[in-house]
């Protein structure tokens, strides 16, 4: 038998490609058009690809400078993230049972999903200017720390779902409660973790906010943080500027297409579990 067509959820697909696909469309096109194509008409492929804008993109923005230093952030942010807020989601969803005090702190992380950014954008600043991090190191530990509360969710969910007698068979071995979580509980969380990971990685390689309020020194401005350099007083050069941002999205565009089905995959086995 023929499988009927469901023609509302066809459209809405549809449609959402358009709104998904149309920017992505714009951004290619403007970005190899010169400023005199791009004022005859915008939407239209251009005669003649001015490939030379994504060279001179290069230069204006020292691109691979910030590349490598939105790369090493986003590095050490994902590997810090993942090992810090496992063990924590561990203890936490291990000892929620035991404690009312565990059940306390979990509820305690939830609640800061629930603060918005602006309300302390102003201490942040004052403090990592006091404590001397304002600095891609201080940049990473806040990348950690504010993924925490969204990342314990999912981790605690996920971790529920692991049978405790695999952690009680480890002690009867006479494993103690770190070589369990490393040998039994971290193996198991790949999933969870490719997750956090990629999220966390997207995250930290688009963010514009945090970079600009607390890195001080040029030198280490990140990929969002010199595509700025574009738009002055009396105008936008918006063809070597599309040109940076085609370059800069490329990777995580990359990324997401191969990853996304662990993001899908691991959210929802972290919500239901």
């Amino acid at each position: 038998m023929r499988k009927k067509i469901n023609v509302p959820s066809t459209l809405l697909i549809m449609i959402g490609s358009v709104f998904v696909l149309f920017p992505l469309y714009m951004v290619i096109i403007i970005a190899v058009k010169s400023p005199q194509q791009m004022a005859d008409s915008i939407l239209a492929i251009p005669s003649k690809f001015h490939f030379e804008n994504f060279s001179n993109a290069i230069k204006q923005t020292n691109f691979f400078h910030a590349f490598k230093n939105s790369a090493i952030i986003s590095f050490f942010a994902v590997v810090l993230t993942i090992l810090t807020n496992s063990m924590v989601a561990y203890a936490i969803a291990r000892g929620m049972k035991r404690s009312k005090f565990f059940k306390a702190l979990y509820y305690y992380f939830i609640a800061a999903m629930f603060i918005p950014f602006p309300i302390i954008m102003l201490p942040i600043v004052k403090q990592t200017s006091f404590f001397h991090m304002d600095n891609p190191v201080g940049l990473v530990v806040l990348y950690v720390v504010y993924g925490m509360a969204f990342n314990t969710m999912l981790y605690v969910g996920y971790i529920k779902s692991i049978p405790y007698e695999l952690e009680e068979a480890a002690s009867i071995d006479g494993a103690s409660q770190w070589t369990t979580y490393w040998k039994v509980i971290f193996p198991m969380l790949k999933p969870m973790n490719a997750t956090v990971g990629i999220l966390t990685c997207l995250w930290a390689w688009n963010d514009f906010m945090l970079p600009l309020l607390i890195l001080n020194d040029q030198k280490n401005n990140t990929l969002p943080l010199v595509q700025y350099v574009f738009q002055s007083e009396f105008g936008t050069d918006f063809n070597l500027a599309f040109s940076s941002y085609l370059m800069a999205m490329l990777p995580m565009i990359i990324v997401y297409i191969f990853a996304q089905k662990y993001i899908i995959g691991g959210v929802t086995r972290g919500s239901i579990k």
